[in-house]
């Protein structure tokens, strides 16, 4: 008897599957609020100093930056090139503390004009023409503000072409620009770098009719890592869908060393942004749906954990483990998360890929402007509701 009710225990056992708890789904909490901003269409970005708000843009055709605290008070508001027209279009911060802020600007001036007090001798009565101001924003302007100062130094370098510089990072050993300049055929990736006294290297040209450079990650041996699109042939490697995004090597030397790009046939992909640790956010468009990329790299371009979330597009990453978009799904892994419109979600990965926290914004807020964290302000969160700029913090530590 008693071996037969150990035979039935054991078979018991053998027969019934392992049940066990399903993973516990995660709380989105809010975000706490900051302070909202008008004028949306005149903010390029901003970035964090310390524990100030320092944010840039363009009014009509003149760069400024401003900085607020945490309570959204303003603290100082200045234009950055007052006597030319330029635009403001991104930022960094290095370690010491400057403020970096990087555009275009025209290096033409007017010829100023005489006092009207004076009467200028003219025997021969000639008619001077002054000279106007150039549109044409060939330039690249590189305005640093000293860490605890509000007096912007401009640096610039003069190209061949008009320039849109869309991304910068500093560090002690320099500071390094990417975006898209004007060719005879298109458009071509931009990269060019100075240093910490504004001395600017020889620029890079990637592609020659259809290539973008969005994103950029100086590495401690000198090269740097460059993201964008491309929907042209690069160094061999053929388009794979209707434009691929692209992860470029550049030696010190300004050489490309290596490049890797998307293979989703009939897409439309980027990369829009990247931490120092290849933490890459991008987006995926076809004819079906629009999602944001979220995918962690090697230190060579191999992928070790990715997610796709349905979205509006873009994504924006920070460390150590961050991202921002306009969620318009369900995610399996969050409770209670399904949008009916896009609305502005934080996400926060561990070192594995696992979702380990989610936050959002307010109902309406549905584009994704800007994201930073740092040490004295922990998680910043720009977002819009198409009009305004609402600023967003994290209202506990992971």
């Amino acid at each position: 008897m008693k071996r037969f009710l150990t035979l039935v225990l054991i078979s018991t056992l053998v027969s019934t599957p392992s049940i066990q708890a399903a993973p516990k789904k995660i709380a989105v909490k809010a975000l706490k609020l900051v302070t909202t901003i008008s004028n949306k269409e005149e903010v390029a970005g901003f970035v964090v100093s310390g524990k100030t708000i320092i944010i840039f843009g363009t009014s009509v055709d003149k760069s400024f930056a401003r900085a607020i605290d945490t309570n959204g008070q303003e603290l100082w508001n200045i234009p950055l090139d007052p006597n030319s027209p330029s635009i403001a279009s991104a930022g960094a911060v290095d370690n010491a503390g400057n403020i970096w802020i990087a555009g275009s600007t025209s290096l033409l001036r007017p010829t100023p004009v005489p006092s009207a007090t004076l009467t200028p001798l003219n025997p021969d009565s000639v008619v001077n023409i002054p000279d106007r101001f150039s549109s044409d924003l060939s330039a690249v302007a590189l305005w640093k503000i000293p860490a605890g100062t509000s007096s912007p130094i401009l640096y610039s370098a003069q190209q061949s072409a008009p320039v849109l510089i869309t991304a910068i990072t500093a560090d002690k050993n320099g500071i390094s620009l990417v975006g898209l300049t004007q060719s005879t055929k298109g458009s071509s990736g931009f990269v060019i770098s100075a240093n910490a006294v504004g001395d600017f290297g020889k620029p890079i040209l990637i592609g020659t009719t259809s290539t973008t450079l969005d994103a950029v990650v100086r590495h401690s041996d000198g090269t740097l890592t460059v993201m964008g699109a491309s929907s042209e042939t690069l160094s061999g490697k053929k388009l794979a869908g209707l434009t691929d995004g692209v992860i470029i090597r550049v030696s010190k030397t300004s050489t490309l060393l290596s490049l890797v790009r998307s293979s989703a046939p009939k897409a439309e992909r980027n990369w829009s942004s990247a931490t120092s640790t290849l933490l890459l956010g991008g987006s995926v468009v076809t004819s079906v749906k629009t999602e944001s990329a979220v995918t962690k790299f090697s230190n060579s371009y191999v992928p070790t954990w990715t997610y796709r979330f349905i979205s509006t597009g873009p994504v924006l990453t920070a460390s150590p483990g961050y991202a921002l978009l306009a969620s318009a799904g369900v995610i399996p892994q969050l409770g209670s998360w399904s949008p009916k419109a896009p609305r502005a979600l934080l996400l926060f990965f561990d070192s594995k890929g696992v979702i380990k926290s989610a936050f959002s914004a307010a109902v309406g807020q549905r584009e994704v402007l800007g994201l930073s964290s740092t040490k004295e302000l922990g998680v910043i969160c720009f977002t819009s509701n198409g009009e305004s700029i609402s600023v967003y913090s994290l209202i506990e530590t992971l």
